[in-house]
């Protein structure tokens, strides 16, 4: 029962359950896939990299949507367990960040780790198939974008005026 009694903040039961169930899907990010090599955070940074695009720090950041000072900690513990390296580009002052050999094979391992588990999640979802699932979240994802991009240019204007 939401806080406040019998009144919901939630404009219909529906939208209260939606939540419900996002935040039980986002309480799984941590979740660690049995005989998974990375952590978490370096799995998610391997997956950034995995279009073969080295990149700065505050590009990681950005892709993550976390802040400068979380990945360059999680870069950093990347580094010193030989999945991540930095290297210099002639000509700029900050150094990009690829993966080592070891790196790209631990993504590999992992990701048909998670690849398999899918398998079975799909294996089991009736009613639904992953491509409706996809179609859906991706325009949920859209929208989502589309309204926190119009909150932050209202709150742009607002601080302007």
């Amino acid at each position: 029962m939401p806080y406040g009694g019998d009144e919901s903040v939630w404009e219909s039961p529906v939208y209260l359950e939606l939540a419900e169930e996002l935040l039980r899907n986002s309480r799984r990010r941590t979740n660690v896939t049995p005989g998974a090599i990375l952590e978490t955070s370096a799995f998610a940074i391997l997956w950034v990299l995995s279009d073969g695009t080295p990149r700065t720090l505050r590009e990681l950041s950005e892709g993550l949507g976390l802040e400068q000072s979380t990945v360059n900690r999680q870069v950093n513990a990347a580094i010193k367990h030989g999945y991540l390296e930095r290297f210099a580009v002639e000509g700029q002052l900050s150094r990009r960040i690829r993966p080592t050999a070891e790196g790209a094979e631990a993504f590999e391992h992992d990701g048909r780790l998670r690849a398999q588990r899918l398998n079975r999640v799909f294996s089991d979802l009736a009613p639904g198939t992953p491509e409706a699932l996809l179609h859906e979240l991706r325009a949920f994802n859209d929208a989502y974008d589309r309204t926190l991009a119009h909150q932050d240019e209202h709150a742009a204007r607002r601080a302007q005026a």
